[in-house]
C-alpha cells in the first residue's frame, strides 16, 4: 500500500496543479510536490495514472481484506478526482450527478411548497411588520458584533470551544492555530492545515459577523471541527500508522463531505442547546454590548431559519443545471433563503467556484448526526456521543457508509 499510497498523493498534486481550488493541504514531502510540478503532467495523462490507481487499487484491496476501509477511503477519493479531472476537459455534469462522483452523497431535493411552509412559521416568530425579509434584516441587525469587539468575542468562543473539546481528548503539546482577518473571499471562514498540528484559520469580515456565527465559526473552523479533524488524522493515521494517503487533503472529494458534516456536528456537541443558550446569554452577548433580554427570541429565530439550509442547496442545484440565472438564483434565495439581494449574489459566486460543495455543510451535518445516533451517540449519552464522533474524525470513512 505505501507505493499506491505515495502515487495517491502525487496524482492529487498533479490535478491540484491544474486547479488552484483543489488541494486544500498538504504536509507530505516537499520533494513531492517539486517533482510534480517539474514534471508538468497534462490532465489527459493524470486521467490515465487515476485510471490505473483505481484498478490497482482494486487489487490490493482484494489481498489485503484486514484493510477494507482503507481501500474503499482511497478508491473514493480516486473516483472524486477522476469526475473533477473530466470536468476540467469540460465535461458538464448534472448538480446531483457531480456531488454523486464528488463526495459520494446526492442531497434530497425539495419544492417551494417546503420553504414556503417554513417560511409561514417565520412570519410568526420574526417580530414587527413589513415584508418578512426586511423584518429579518432589522432584527439580525440587532444582533451584529461590532467591528471593534470581533476579534475579543471570536477569541474568547474559541478559547471556550477548545476548552470544552479537551473535556474529551487530548492533543498533541504542539497543537495550535492562528486567527486572521481577511476580506474579498467567497467564503466566510476557512481553514488552511498546515502540518504539524497547525492550522490558519481566517474570518472574512466581509460577511456581517452576526452573533450565532462567532460560535459556529470558533467550533467549526476550530475545536471539534476542522482544526481537530485534521489534527487526528496527522496523529492517528499519518504519523500513528504511516497512511501516507492522507497527508494531502483534495478538496473536492468525500473526504469534504466528513469534514464539514462533523466540522458543523462538532457545533452540536461542543455546545448541546441549553449550554449554548447559557454560554451565548451570560458570556458572548455581554461582551458584544448585544441586548441580553432578546436572547430567547433570537435562538428561537436561529432554529427557524435552520430549517431553511436546504434552500441553498436547491438554489444551487437550480442555477447549475442551468434552469435558472444568475438573477433567478438570487431571487430565488432572496425568496426562499431569506438572504438580502447582496448576500444572494454574493453565494451565487460561492456556486462558481465550489459548485456542489454546498451540499457538505447540511447534508453532511444530517448524515453525521444519524450516524452518530445509530451507534449509541444520542444527545442523552454525551460520553458515547463523543466516543462516536471522535472514532469517526480519525478512521478513513466515505459517506456512503454512514448511512
Amino acid at each position: 500500500m505505501a507505493d499506491l499510497a505515495e502515487s495517491y498523493v502525487r496524482v492529487v498534486l498533479a490535478l491540484g496543479e491544474h486547479d488552484p481550488s483543489y488541494v486544500d493541504a498538504y504536509y507530505g514531502p516537499p520533494e513531492w510536490r517539486a517533482e510534480v510540478r517539474a514534471d508538468a503532467a497534462p490532465l489527459g495523462a493524470i486521467a490515465d495514472r487515476i485510471a490505473g490507481l483505481l484498478t490497482s487499487c482494486d487489487r490490493a484491496a482484494v489481498a489485503t481484506p484486514h484493510d477494507a476501509s482503507r481501500f474503499a477511503f482511497t478508491r473514493g477519493q480516486l473516483v472524486a478526482a477522476a469526475c473533477r479531472v473530466r470536468q476540467l476537459q469540460g465535461q458538464q455534469v448534472s448538480f446531483d450527478e457531480e456531488s454523486r462522483a464528488l463526495y459520494d452523497a446526492v442531497a434530497p431535493s425539495h419544492p417551494d411548497e417546503y420553504f414556503a411552509q417554513i417560511i409561514d412559521e417565520l412570519e410568526r416568530v420574526v417580530p414587527g411588520s413589513g415584508p418578512l425579509i426586511e423584518r429579518v434584516e432589522r432584527f439580525r441587525s440587532q444582533f451584529l458584533i461590532p467591528a471593534d469587539r470581533l476579534s475579543e468575542v471570536f477569541a474568547v468562543a474559541v478559547a471556550e470551544s477548545r476548552r470544552r473539546t479537551l473535556e474529551r481528548v487530548t492533543l498533541p503539546t504542539e497543537e495550535r492555530f492562528t486567527l486572521e482577518y481577511v476580506t474579498g473571499k467567497p467564503w466566510s471562514g476557512y481553514n488552511w492545515y498546515q502540518g504539524g498540528y497547525v492550522s490558519v484559520i481566517q474570518v472574512n469580515t466581509d460577511f456581517p459577523v452576526y452573533l450565532e456565527r462567532v460560535l459556529d465559526l470558533a467550533a467549526h473552523e476550530g475545536y471539534p471541527g476542522h482544526h481537530l479533524y485534521n489534527v487526528l488524522l496527522e496523529r492517528e493515521l499519518v504519523r500513528g500508522r504511516g497512511w501516507t494517503e492522507f497527508t494531502v487533503y483534495p478538496l473536492f472529494s468525500p473526504q469534504s463531505l466528513i469534514a464539514e458534516g462533523t466540522a458543523n456536528m462538532g457545533i452540536e456537541l461542543a455546545f448541546p442547546d441549553e449550554e449554548r443558550r447559557r454560554f451565548t446569554h451570560d458570556v458572548l452577548m455581554p461582551m458584544a454590548g448585544l441586548p441580553v433580554s432578546g436572547a430567547d427570541q433570537y435562538e428561537a429565530f436561529i432554529r427557524a431559519m435552520a430549517r431553511l439550509s436546504y434552500a441553498g442547496n436547491e438554489a444551487a442545484r437550480r442555477y447549475l443545471d442551468g434552469r435558472v440565472d444568475r438573477e433567478g438564483a438570487v431571487d430565488w434565495l432572496t425568496r426562499y433563503a431569506l438572504m438580502a439581494p447582496a448576500r444572494a449574489e454574493q453565494r451565487t459566486r460561492f456556486f462558481d467556484v465550489f459548485r456542489s460543495y454546498v451540499i457538505n455543510y447540511n447534508l453532511g451535518q444530517d448524515l453525521v448526526r444519524t450516524y452518530l445516533e445509530s451507534h449509541g451517540g444520542t444527545p442523552e449519552q454525551p460520553g458515547r456521543r463523543w466516543d462516536v464522533f471522535l472514532d469517526l474524525l480519525q478512521s478513513p470513512r466515505l459517506p456512503s457508509g454512514l448511512s
